[in-house]
C-alpha cells in the first residue's frame, strides 16, 4: 500500500514539475523577446522621426524607399511578435481574427526581398540615368513603385489562402484555435505553392541584385571621374545582397531543427523559439539598423537625436 501511494505521489508530481518548467521556459522566452523588440521599435522610431522632421530625406528616392523598408519591417516584427506571444500564452481565438495577423506577417515577409530589389534598381537608375531619370523613379512618383510592390506582396498570400481547404469541423467565426500558419496553410498544394513562391521571390531578387552590382562594378572601371559616388552605389548594392542573405536565414529552420534534434534533447517549442529568435528576429532587427547607421547623413542625425534625448533625461533628473 505504501509503495502504491508513493507511486501515485510521483505521478501527480511529474505533471506539476513539467508545468512549472514550461511556465519558466515561457517567461524566459517572453523576457528575451519583448525587450529586444522594444529596442528595435525605439531605433526605428528615431529614424522615422528624422525622416519626418528633415524634409531633405523625403526628397530623395533612396531614403523614401528606406523609410518604406523600416515601416514594412516594423509591421513584420510586430505581427510575428504578437503571434509568438499568442502561441506562448496558448491564447486561442477564431480563425477570422487569426487570418489578418497571418496575412500581414506573410505579406511583409515577402515584401522585404522586393524592397531590396527596388532599392538596388534605384541605385542602378541613379548611376546610369542621372540626368534623364524615369519619372516613376523620381521622389514625387516613387509611391507608384511602392504601391506596385505592396500589391505583388499582398496578392500571393490571398491566392495561397484561397486554394486551401479548411477542416469542416472548424467554424471560422467561433471555433478557437492557436494562431499558427498550419491552421490556414495545411494542404499539400498550399505548402508547394508557398515553397515555389519563396524560391521564385528570392531567386528573382538575387538575380536583380547581382545584375545591378556587376553593371555598377563595370561602370566604376570605365569612369575616370565621380568614381566615389559610383563606388558608394556599388557598396550599397552589395549590402542589399547581404540583407537578402539575412532574410534567407528564415529558410534554414529545417536544417537547424535536424541538427538540434540530433545533438541536443530540446523540446519542439524550444527548437521553434531558437529558430524564430536567431533566424527571424535578429536578421530583421539587424538589417535596417546596419543600413541606417552605415549611411553618413543618417548617422549624424541619429547621433544628435540620441544625444538630445540623453540631455533631456538628465535634465529631468
Amino acid at each position: 500500500v505504501v509503495l502504491h501511494s508513493c507511486k501515485m505521489q510521483n505521478l501527480t508530481e511529474l505533471p506539476a514539475n513539467a508545468t512549472s518548467q514550461r511556465s519558466l521556459s515561457v517567461i524566459i522566452k517572453v523576457c528575451v523577446t519583448i525587450p529586444f523588440f522594444i529596442i528595435f521599435l525605439c531605433c526605428i522610431a528615431v529614424m522615422l522621426h528624422i525622416f519626418v522632421t528633415h524634409r531633405q530625406f523625403l526628397e530623395t528616392s533612396r531614403y523614401i524607399l528606406f523609410a518604406y523598408m523600416l515601416i514594412n519591417d516594423t509591421l513584420q516584427l510586430l505581427s510575428s511578435v504578437v503571434l509568438f506571444l499568442c502561441v506562448m500564452g496558448q491564447v486561442k481565438f477564431a480563425i477570422v481574427y487569426c487570418v489578418p495577423l497571418l496575412f500581414i506577417s506573410t505579406a511583409t515577409f515577402q515584401n522585404t526581398p522586393l524592397i531590396l530589389a527596388t532599392m538596388s534598381l534605384e541605385r542602378y537608375v541613379a548611376i546610369f540615368y542621372p540626368l534623364q531619370q524615369p519619372a516613376t523613379w523620381r521622389s514625387d512618383r516613387i509611391w507608384i513603385i511602392i504601391l506596385s510592390v505592396w500589391f505583388i506582396s499582398c496578392i500571393f498570400p490571398i491566392i495561397e489562402y484561397s486554394i486551401g481547404e479548411l477542416d469542416l469541423a472548424v467554424d471560422v467565426l467561433s471555433t478557437p484555435v492557436l494562431c499558427k500558419t498550419v491552421v490556414v496553410n495545411s494542404s499539400p498544394i498550399q505548402k508547394l505553392f508557398k515553397a515555389a513562391l519563396n524560391v521564385l521571390f528570392f531567386a528573382v531578387v538575387a538575380v536583380i541584385i547581382l545584375f545591378t552590382y556587376v553593371r555598377i562594378l563595370l561602370e566604376t572601371r570605365k569612369l575616370r571621374q565621380d568614381k566615389e559616388s559610383v563606388s558608394k552605389a556599388m557598396h550599397t548594392v552589395l549590402f542589399h545582397g547581404f540583407q537578402l542573405l539575412l532574410c534567407m536565414l528564415a529558410f534554414t529552420h529545417p536544417i537547424t531543427e535536424s541538427l538540434i534534434v540530433l545533438n541536443a534533447n530540446w523540446l519542439p517549442e524550444d527548437v521553434a523559439f531558437f529558430n524564430y529568435f536567431c533566424f527571424m528576429l535578429i536578421p530583421r532587427f539587424l538589417s535596417p539598423l546596419i543600413y541606417g547607421f552605415r549611411d553618413q547623413n543618417l548617422r549624424g542625425y541619429i547621433g544628435k537625436t540620441f544625444l538630445c534625448c540623453s540631455k533631456k533625461v538628465k535634465a529631468t533628473h
